[in-house]
């Protein structure tokens, strides 16, 4: 429609003039009609530059939120939630290497509280008080390196069937299911039984687990064994004069674990909606978010590396270090590959439903199929009349719908895992298929032609 004029304009003999039109009002002439589309023209790019600026930097605010709300999500649901903690640790009490951590620790307490020296002399003494040879009393202290040794493996015969047993397993799940507190002890410094963060040091508590280890060794004969000081049930995790600035972080994640997960999924959500191509902007963003987990991800193996680096062998070995933080970030870790593979399904689905030749050849395979797939149901008898008619002019709100359906199924399970994402991308992407072949199958449409398989969408 064209834009009219006010009255009392320039007359139609002057160059440029309005013409009256027949409702009394006026024309733009051709010179302002091209000056109102040029305007108009540049208005519409300002405004569609602006939205594109905000979504660009919606996006990059979200992109840069992602791997610390992943790490905040992970150090909220640990610190709250006391099974999910116990699902953490309780896998350490099986591991061989830790097993075997515990096992030489206890041992060489106990054997330590065993004076073989003194033994060995009382032996002598003996000997020499019977009228033994002078040889053979001399030759008693050559039994202290032997009697050490028997008593050794005798020990840690014992300690290692105990630590091996379910009696260890079930009491270290009882102890860090009463000490769950200690994971906040460890993220944010403060003092706690199970998990302590002392100086530049982190130490591990094995509490109430080494007093059924000693009960056990005192009911086989071994005494001394309730003799182990406190200080020797602790196991040193991690050691690095940065702690104190990693507790800083964590505090910080820790009261920002309920709502930058909310906040950086807004903030993405912003991004797709004020873009002008809703499209491009959701591949843009699944692609950027794919990108941060995988930032995420090597972070994670860097600081592994880090970690077994500042724990001296003498103080942990090197495979139950590894062993003891890919049991906590394992399940950061499972939340971060879980997102990867999401971004990934969103990013191809985006790319398919788009303009390339890929696209657009693998809409009208699947739109071929599916028409086959009607025409043979039609065949057999099965025509699905009206409802067929009513889906097949509504695929683009049945769509919508099912895609949406699939969202809500995942932002509604309970940590979704990679084989929960792949569960339901392929219920998915089954309806769309059972719907468009449904849909193939009506007779005698009556409506308009079914949208184009190979059509585009913005």
């Amino acid at each position: 429609m064209s834009p009219h004029a006010h009255p009392g304009g320039p007359g139609p003999d002057r160059p440029g003039g309005k013409v009256p039109d027949a409702g009394g009002g006026v024309v733009l002439g051709p010179e302002e009609h091209a000056d109102y589309r040029r305007l108009r023209h540049a208005a519409a790019v300002r405004h569609r530059t602006s939205r594109s600026i905000g979504a660009s930097v919606l996006l990059l605010v979200a992109l840069l939120l992602t791997p610390p709300a992943l790490v905040a999500a992970w150090v909220d649901d640990t610190v709250t939630d006391t099974d999910r903690y116990v699902r953490t640790v309780a896998p350490l009490a099986g591991e061989p290497a830790v097993q075997q951590v515990v096992t030489d620790r206890l041992t060489a307490r106990v054997v330590a509280e065993v004076d073989v020296e003194s033994v060995v002399a009382a032996l002598s003494k003996s000997l020499a008080d019977a009228g033994a040879p002078p040889t053979v009393v001399d030759r008693t202290g050559a039994l202290v390196g032997p009697l050490r040794g028997a008593l050794t493996n005798a020990v840690h015969g014992i300690v290692q069937r105990v630590v091996s047993s379910d009696t260890f397993e079930q009491a270290w799940v009882g102890a860090n299911r009463r000490a769950h507190a200690g994971v906040v002890g460890m993220l944010t410094g403060d003092d706690s039984r199970a998990v302590r963060a002392q100086g530049d040091t982190v130490t591990l508590d094995l509490g109430t687990v080494v007093d059924q280890v000693k009960q056990r060794l005192v009911d086989q004969g071994f005494e001394k064994a309730a003799a182990i000081p406190a200080p020797d049930r602790r196991i040193t995790l991690f050691r690095t004069d940065e702690l104190s600035k990693a507790q800083d972080a964590m505090r910080l994640l820790d009261v920002m674990g309920a709502w930058l997960p909310a906040i950086t999924l807004a903030f993405a959500a912003l991004a797709v909606w004020v873009a002008p191509a809703h499209r491009t902007m959701l591949l843009v963003t699944a692609c950027g978010v794919a990108v941060m987990t995988v930032v995420l991800l090597v972070g994670l193996a860097v600081v592994r590396r880090v970690y077994l680096d500042s724990v001296p062998a003498t103080v942990l070995p090197a495979n139950a270090a590894a062993v003891v933080y890919d049991t906590f970030v394992r399940f950061l870790r499972d939340s971060t590959r879980t997102l990867l593979v999401l971004a990934v399904v969103t990013a191809l689905a985006a790319y398919l439903y788009g303009p390339s030749r890929v696209a657009r050849g693998v809409r009208s395979l699947a739109g071929r199929a599916a028409g086959a797939g009607g025409r043979a149901l039609r065949g057999a008898g099965a025509d699905t009349g009206a409802a067929g008619r009513w889906l097949d002019g509504h695929r683009p709100e049945t769509t919508g719908v099912v895609l949406g359906l699939g969202a809500l199924a995942l932002l509604l399970w309970n940590r979704p895992t990679v084989g929960a994402v792949a569960l339901v991308a392929g219920l998915v992407v089954l309806v769309l298929v059972v719907l468009a072949v449904l849909a193939s199958a009506a007779g005698g449409r009556t409506g308009g032609p079914a949208p184009r398989p190979d059509a585009a969408v913005p």
